[in-house]
């Protein structure tokens, strides 16, 4: 059985406490710059409600007055801004390796831009880096410079290499998810794209706005 989380809601349309992502998602979703995290125990999550986004998110900054040097000279830890003019991409895996399905939406809306699947048996891996590169050829065709947040370090290296490392066998069972990723390489290898890719922080920004909810 799946633990169960709860979902502070610092920053949305109705702030507070949430025992399903549904729920979170219901609040955050189309809210410009919502402020979101899930945690293990209620009390951890009103502890960090009543603390507030910017100490529970690592915000941090010093006050001062207005315009005084302090304030300009001031190199508080603060996390960088989300560009919701952007894609975001996440996979949902049955199982691992298991059904696989994936998709992009938009950072500000949650708006499905694309979607595939289901796809009979890939890993979770696989579907994260298919995600990418779907979402570099989708910008391409649109003549779009967009960022791509993924919430995958391991994708995100796949990316950048050009090539996948993963045990998953190549059989009649994965035939599908392996013809994918073969035309994903090829595209990577064939084209040239000035989208950044950036690795969305969770910690700081909450779920990614792809998420399939299945934590």
């Amino acid at each position: 059985m799946a633990a169960v989380k709860f979902y502070v809601v610092w920053v949305g349309h109705k702030p507070g406490i949430y025992k399903s992502w549904a729920d979170c998602q219901a609040q955050t979703k189309g809210y410009p710059q919502a402020r979101f995290k899930s945690y293990e125990s209620e009390a951890e999550a009103r502890q960090a409600l009543e603390k507030g986004w910017q100490k529970s998110l690592n915000f941090s900054g010093k006050g001062s007055s207005a315009g005084s040097s302090a304030s300009k000279s001031a190199t508080p830890e603060t996390a960088p801004e989300v560009d919701y003019d952007s894609i975001s991409v996440d996979v949902g895996c049955s199982g691992n390796p298991g059904i696989v399905e994936y998709k992009g939406v938009d950072t500000r809306t949650g708006e499905i831009i694309f979607y595939q699947g289901p796809i009979s048996k890939g890993t979770n891996n696989l579907g994260e880096f298919l995600a990418i590169v779907h979402g570099l050829a989708y910008l391409q065709k649109q003549g779009s410079d967009k960022t791509i947040y993924t919430d995958s370090v391991t994708a995100l290296s796949w990316i950048r290499k050009k090539e996948v490392s993963t045990n998953l066998v190549r059989d009649s069972s994965t035939e599908d998810i392996w013809t994918l990723v073969d035309r994903a390489l090829k595209w990577l290898h064939s084209n040239r794209y000035a989208n950044k890719i950036v690795k969305w922080d969770t910690k700081k920004w909450g779920e990614i706005k792809a998420d399939f909810g299945r934590k």
